[in-house]
């Protein structure tokens, strides 16, 4: 490989700033990864940095002004303090509007899509040399395919951004799902599958380096091996002949030597088997913790937001998760204010909340997406209904949630050691604001002068879920078992056993 001539007469510090879901920080990882092979230093210091790289998201529009947020602020901070340094845009922006933002965006050295993670090196070095000139004559580069095929594997080089204890191991990229509000498999591309094998050989790498949770993710998790045939797209794909489904990878992580949970992120319900249910219920480092955002409940919702599947089906598939997985934390998304939803479509939406009691709960508002089905749809929901059924739709949930936590008190569990806090921070963080509601406060005042530790049990995904807080000084990244005295909405308490 040819490269441009270097500009500097010590390596050069590259910086990156990662936005969106885990599945972005993973490319983010890789990126960095292949530049520290190339002898390019890494820095969390932007202020040193001679490029900056911000891999964005574009997945809605909060997402997409966060990102140009980003952008503009990176912009703004090298003409006032850095004004040689490079700057490339990376990830879902540029891949869903590669035409726009290069007129758009003029500040911006170059602008790469998913299929251009492993040429990183190449276009940050173009991006420097680009910034140096003086004026800039040259046109920022443009390497963004109109459909990705790229996948990463377990030789692709990484640097982890997770703390040392848990990981994301990406084990799929795209979608075939066909959700009329989506823009993913458009940015992403079409589903495609790492071979066993090659997933299997990263985990081991990474509980080598001390990994105590792999966080499997993908668009869908429970399209692994699912992979389209010559019969086209779609969810309805025939797999390839001998293909390994997820269960078969979930078996195959659990057979692997060492002390660690396996966690299932991104499931969709349309893919979920009996045999996965059992792999799941047997496997004994595979957490007993599901991930599925449903979506809605309402069968004309989930019509118009073609979910592939129904009420009955949800309902059914529910049942047999808990009954087939006792003791199971179930999470799910629901989607509020999409275009046709009445009222009623949005009661019945409350009514399945209060009576399923999930015990992880998210609800997000519509967001318009031009280019996606449902942006044509009429009616649409205005945005301060949107936003009043979402808040409605939380406040249901903070009270189920409430129960859910008082339920564990006395309960022992297996937590895992993330991190500490003053017993002071610990309360803020757990018990929030007044305006947050009443919780129980039961001892917690005799926390304030104390170190607490940070840990999450087994029904709690990084980053998302809530917490356990423990009072002593416990080892971070060490599994412990621990007893619950108290809770908050949704944050619990406990001492040591």
């Amino acid at each position: 490989m040819t490269h441009e001539p270097d500009i500097h007469p010590r390596p050069i510090r590259a910086g990156l700033i990662s936005l969106g879901c885990a599945k972005n920080l993973v490319d983010a990882e890789h990126m960095l990864g292949i530049l520290a092979r190339a002898g390019i230093e890494i820095t969390g210091d932007i202020s040193l940095a001679d490029v900056v790289v911000v891999n964005t998201c574009a997945f809605i529009d909060p997402a997409k002004e966060e990102s140009i947020d980003a952008i503009l602020e990176s912009d703004a901070y090298r003409d006032g303090h850095r004004r040689g340094q490079a700057l490339v845009v990376a990830g879902c922006l540029p891949q869903r509007f590669r035409d726009a933002l290069p007129g758009l965006l003029p500040e911006v050295d170059a602008f790469m899509g998913i299929d251009q993670v492993p040429d990183i090196e190449r276009i940050v070095r173009q991006a420097i040399r680009r910034r140096s000139l003086r004026p800039r004559s040259a046109a920022p580069t443009v390497a963004v395919h109109r459909r990705p095929v790229h996948i990463a594997n377990c030789r692709t080089p990484r640097f982890r951004l997770t703390p040392a204890h848990f990981a994301y191991v990406k084990i799929a990229e795209g979608c075939n799902h066909p959700c009329s509000f989506c823009v993913i498999p458009r940015v992403r591309g079409t589903h495609r599958s790492r071979a066993l094998d090659d997933v299997v050989q990263e985990a081991r790498d990474l509980v080598a380096q001390g990994v105590k949770e792999l966080n499997l993710i993908s668009q869908d998790t429970t399209s692994y091996g699912l992979d389209p045939g010559p019969a086209g797209r779609g969810a309805a794909s025939s797999r390839k002949a001998g293909a390994p489904a997820l269960a078969s990878l979930l078996r195959a992580l659990n057979a692997m030597p060492g002390d660690f949970w396996i966690r299932l992120l991104y499931t969709h319900p349309a893919h979920w088997t009996d045999d996965l249910i059992r792999c799941v219920a047997e496997c004994r480092k595979v957490a007993r913790y599901v991930d599925m955002p449903l979506q809605h409940i309402h069968p004309a919702m989930l019509d118009r937001m073609r979910r592939e599947t129904s009420r009955e089906h949800l309902v059914d598939l529910i049942a047999r998760l808990r009954a087939g997985c006792p003791g199971l934390t179930l999470r799910t998304t629901f989607l509020v204010g999409f275009p046709g939803e009445t009222r009623e479509h949005f009661a019945a939406l409350l009514e399945f909340i209060r009576a399923t009691r999930f015990e992880r709960l998210g609800v997000f508002a519509y967001s318009r997406e031009e280019g996606t089905r449902a942006a044509r749809m009429r009616p649409q929901v205005p945005e301060g209904e949107r936003q009043r059924r979402l808040r409605e739709a939380m406040a249901v949930q903070r009270e189920v949630a409430r129960e859910i936590s008082a339920a564990q008190v006395g309960r022992t569990l297996r937590v895992l050691v993330e991190g500490y806090r003053s017993g002071a921070e610990a309360r803020a963080e757990a018990l929030g604001p007044p305006e947050a509601g009443p919780v129980r406060r039961r001892g917690l005042a005799a926390w304030g002068g104390k170190r607490i530790s940070v840990a999450r049990s087994e029904g709690d995904a990084p980053e998302i879920d809530g917490r356990v807080f423990i009072e002593g000084d416990l080892p971070v990244g060490e599994f412990v078992r621990v007893r619950v005295v108290d809770h908050a909405e949704y944050d619990l308490f406990a001492v040591t056993c």
